[in-house]
């Protein structure tokens, strides 16, 4: 009879430290989400619970903390990716908390020299306030500091607390100005903030994040789906009618036109745009443009 040997190798398994970061379960009618920014990068330490990244959906903005302690060894996804629910997207090193976080240990310092002694402090000016002066300084509630001594060695007496109580005079009045002509100036037009701003009519175009994409989309929708409200506000138009009154001739004569309250309210809409430029925009499919120019368009009939 005969006898084979067989060998038989047994291979160590090694423990693996790694733990996956996975995309969070998400609402039942979202399919996919955007990651939006990572808050580590690879190499960073992480604590339990420490928030890694949001991901975007159409309706929440989700946090995505940290299933464990370590050091964050890998990124899959990079920030804007496009992710399922469950999907991997970053694995943090367990087994590396010691070593991030254990403290670099430093040289002992050297021994210092011994310090000179510090030259004693200046007497405080409540030190060297005559006692007369003290007193009246703490009945009209002066302090030493608003005080400038005029005694020996620059005490303060009671004659510089009575100065230093004393009013002053009121600043003089600015002369007046030389009266206007009798016949009214037209009101100066202002230039804008950044002349540049308007040469050549510039644009910025900036990607929409998921979230606002889908609401720009169902705003579009509401205009055909959903009843359109609108409201009306009441404003004091008096010191507007007396200016186009004081003016209004005298513009007609000038331009060939004639001054109206439509005039008013386009430059009422430029100021606004100027002084709220994220309103001076458009949404051209995904993205939105921001315009560094101002149109207004009035429908005539």
């Amino acid at each position: 009879m005969t006898r084979e040997r067989f060998t038989v190798h047994f291979l160590a398994e090694t423990k693996m430290a790694k733990v996956d970061v996975n995309v969070p379960q998400l609402s039942e009618s979202v399919a996919e989400a955007t990651l939006l920014q990572w808050k580590k990068k690879p190499g960073d330490a992480v604590a339990m619970d420490e928030i890694l990244i949001e991901v975007e959906t159409d309706k929440v903005v989700l946090e995505v903390p940290a299933p464990a302690a370590g050091v964050l060894a890998e990124v899959i996804r990079p920030d804007g990716s496009t992710v399922a629910a469950g999907e991997l997207i970053a694995r943090i090193d367990s087994e590396a908390t010691a070593a991030a976080s254990a403290p670099v240990a430093s040289p002992a310092p050297a021994p210092k020299a011994a310090a000179p002694a510090p030259a004693p402090a200046p007497a405080a000016k409540g030190d060297i306030a005559m006692p007369a002066a003290a007193k009246l300084m703490a009945d009209k509630g002066i302090s030493p500091g608003q005080v400038t001594g005029s005694g020996k060695d620059g005490r303060i007496t009671k004659g510089d607390v009575l100065a230093a109580a004393a009013p002053k005079p009121p600043p003089a009045a600015a002369p007046s100005a030389a009266p206007v002509a009798a016949r009214p100036a037209l009101p100066q037009v202002q230039a804008p903030l950044d002349l540049s701003m308007l040469a050549g009519r510039p644009e910025q175009r900036v990607p929409m994040s998921r979230l606002r994409a889908r609401v720009a989309e169902r705003l579009v929708q509401s205009q055909s789906t959903a009843a359109i409200l609108t409201t009306f506000n009441e404003v004091n138009m008096q010191p507007v009618m007396d200016m186009r009154n004081r003016y209004k001739d005298r513009f007609e004569k000038e331009h060939g036109a004639k001054l109206g309250f439509m005039s008013f309210f386009v430059k009422a809409a430029v100021a606004a745009l100027k002084k709220y430029p994220v309103v001076n925009a458009s949404v051209d499919g995904n993205d939105i443009v921001y315009h560094g120019y101002f149109d207004i368009g009035i429908a005539v009939g």
